[in-house]
């Protein structure tokens, strides 16, 4: 069985660690340390403000985390919080447990869709925008920068308005940045180290207003503290690191051959997929259930689109970070059979 079902990078293509390990990599971190390590802190710094995002700096365990954390400290439970449809389960589940209102708003190969957002922001109040300005989980969505122009114009209107963008597989686009958050009172930028450097290491930065950062860490002191200084070291010595850089970047390359490879295959069958960016490709179905079983006979793994969706017609998602370009035909051809069958059937 080929595993397709996971969002997780290529083991083969992540830069090797290990080799920057080094006698003066752990140093003492006492309790009155600043939260950041400020090697760390000089990396992150210079490639946020390189896409023109400046803001204090935050480490948390994860881009999931940043995000429970963020909307714990901003957001009270009961409120609305917009997202994308279809939107990452992960973080669908998690805005439940924050006994958030999920409301959702589409999104095509651009990101969200502007008009509708505006007319969900005008008939209702909302305290929080959730959106993936690249690599978008399940669609691959990237916003290009006039549709983040004309976002900003949308929430322009709506001042108080938290946006937080999961910027959270930055390190492996090949595709420029783009932000609503420009010119935001409360904001906040997520960017994750776990497609790029391995989940593992569970480490993101996230730059924000210096409200949303102090109410953040102030809560993190009541519970971890830190983000551990020795993971963040080894974080910021890889991303200085330049045979570790380059890693990234031939990872960034095989992950565009492979996802295009995909999309290019399922086109041949007359299948309009997307998968702009990141590590997956979104295949629009009739019928996810008969189409997974139907693949899982031709031992193939993949995602029905039900847990992602909340007003999107029926997907499945495709990881394509381990699919090899040459086996691409072959699954473009099963999901073709698949799908023709579910035709005929409603056909009879």
């Amino acid at each position: 069985m080929r595993d397709l079902s996971t969002a997780s990078p290529d083991p083969l293509l992540l830069p090797d660690i290990g080799a920057l390990l080094s006698p003066d990599l752990y140093e003492p971190a006492l309790y009155d340390s600043e939260s950041v390590h400020p090697a760390l802190a000089r990396v992150m710094r210079t490639q946020f403000a390189a896409d023109g995002i400046v803001g204090p700096l935050t480490a948390t365990n994860g881009a999931l985390d940043a995000m429970e954390r963020i909307l714990a400290a901003t957001v009270r439970p009961g409120e609305a919080v917009v997202v994308e449809d279809p939107q990452w389960v992960s973080s669908l589940s998690l805005l439940r447990v924050l006994q958030l209102e999920v409301v959702p708003v589409p999104v095509d190969d651009e990101g969200l869709d502007p008009d509708a957002l505006a007319a969900v922001l005008a008939s209702r109040h909302c305290s929080a925008l959730v959106l993936t300005p690249r690599a978008q989980n399940p669609r691959g969505s990237v916003m290009s920068e006039a549709r983040a122009a004309a976002l900003r114009a949308v929430v322009a209107h709506h001042p108080d308005l938290m946006v937080l963008e999961d910027d959270h597989a930055a390190p492996i686009t090949d595709t420029p940045a783009a932000t609503v958050t420009t010119g935001r009172r409360r904001w906040a930028v997520i960017r994750s180290m776990s497609k790029a450097l391995g989940p593992d290491l569970r480490l993101a930065v996230t730059a924000s207003d210096r409200d949303t950062a102090d109410r953040v860490q102030g809560r993190m002191l009541l519970g971890p503290g830190w983000v551990s200084h020795f993971t963040q070291r080894i974080v910021a010595a890889a991303l200085s690191d330049e045979r570790s850089i380059d890693a990234v970047r031939h990872a960034t390359e095989v992950y565009r051959q492979r996802r295009n490879a995909l999309v290019s295959a399922l086109a041949a069958h007359g299948i309009a997929a997307h998968g702009a960016s990141g590590l997956n490709v979104l295949v629009p179905v009739h019928e996810e259930a008969a189409v997974t079983a139907h693949l899982m006979t031709k031992g193939w793994a993949v995602r029905p689109g039900e847990g992602f969706r909340l007003g999107t017609p029926p997907f499945i998602r495709v990881t394509t970070a381990r699919l090899d370009p040459v086996d691409a035909a072959h699954l473009a051809a099963d999901i073709s059979e698949a799908v023709d069958g579910g035709t005929r059937r409603r056909d009879e």
